[in-house]
């Protein structure tokens, strides 16, 4: 077992970033896990991590063998979940990644009763608004906002969002309101964490790339600039809809708005069979039935 116990070790370095990660997560000292990765190296005759003072880099056969080892890794632990089904209650670690704010204000506040539904469960809720690869640092579930990309991962429809572009009656009165989307280019367009906005435009999805004095991958910063008139932004509705109830804020070429955007639960292939992430998936699903940032605008009323 020894040649397992390596790969472990390998698995869980690259993944955590160093040795002493790996050695925390598998409550096992940084020296073991060293020695452990150099017998794997000794074995296989080929250096699999360059180790610096600061940082580890692959090999190209480290990268190779780290794709087949992270597989068959994640097969051993879909094993072992399918096995836990004949027990009477689901246990075992989910790791979730999603947005910071989108995590705060909505997923945070549901865990607490999924862990009471199923009290063996342990969850690691990660929030950043990094985009990070499931497979390679080991998450079973990532919540995604928007389009998503062509991937290899499977996903869940969570709930729809729908993005505005808007701006305060203050900055409008100053620089008045565009019509068109080449009007966009006469206008301080605030950044989020993409350069582009996407639009409907003649049927088609178009990104158009906008131009400002304003760049921040956070939402609620963002907001905050739109608010004090400083230009343009889209955000979502969980941001601004109570906002434009109010007339605090304005939308903006409602026309082009794109339709399709939405909220995802994406997970990797190899996890789709795993029961506690199904559990997981279904509970949110459940819960986001009526979109929470809706049914808090109607208490509020």
């Amino acid at each position: 077992m020894r040649r397992w116990d390596g790969i472990e070790a390998f698995v869980a370095v690259v993944q955590k970033g160093s040795f002493t990660a790996a050695a925390e997560s598998l409550a096992v000292s940084p020296s073991h896990v060293s020695r452990r990765v150099a017998e794997l190296e000794s074995q296989l005759g080929t250096p699999l991590i360059y180790r610096t003072t600061r940082s580890i880099r692959l090999s190209d056969a480290g990268e190779d063998y780290y794709e087949e080892c992270n597989r068959l890794l994640q097969g051993f632990l879909s094993a072992e979940e399918k096995i836990s089904q004949h027990s009477e209650e689901p246990s075992g670690l989910l790791k979730i990644t999603c947005g910071a704010t989108f995590g705060e204000r909505f997923i945070a506040p549901l865990l607490p009763e999924f862990l009471k539904r199923y009290p063996k469960l342990k969850v690691d809720l990660h929030l950043d608004n990094s985009r990070v690869d499931l497979i390679r640092d080991g998450y079973d579930l990532a919540i995604r906002l928007g389009t998503l990309e062509d991937s290899s991962l499977l996903a869940r429809r969570l709930c729809d969002r729908t993005e505005y572009i808007c701006a305060s009656p203050e900055y409008l009165e100053l620089y008045g309101s565009p019509h068109t989307l080449n009007e966009l280019t006469r206008h301080n367009c605030l950044q989020g964490s993409t350069p582009s906005w996407l639009f409907l435009d003649k049927g088609q999805r178009r990104e158009l790339r906008v131009e400002g004095n304003w760049r921040s991958n956070s939402g609620p910063a963002l907001l905050e600039a739109v608010k004090a008139g400083v230009g343009i932004a889209q955000l979502p509705d969980y941001y601004v809809s109570q906002l434009l109830e109010t007339g605090e804020l304005v939308s903006l070429l409602d026309n082009y708005r794109y339709p399709l955007s939405g909220v995802w639960l994406v997970y990797p292939k190899v996890r789709q069979q795993l029961p506690r992430l199904r559990l997981l998936c279904d509970f949110l699903i459940e819960s986001f039935e009526e979109n929470p940032w809706v049914s808090a605008q109607s208490a509020a009323k």
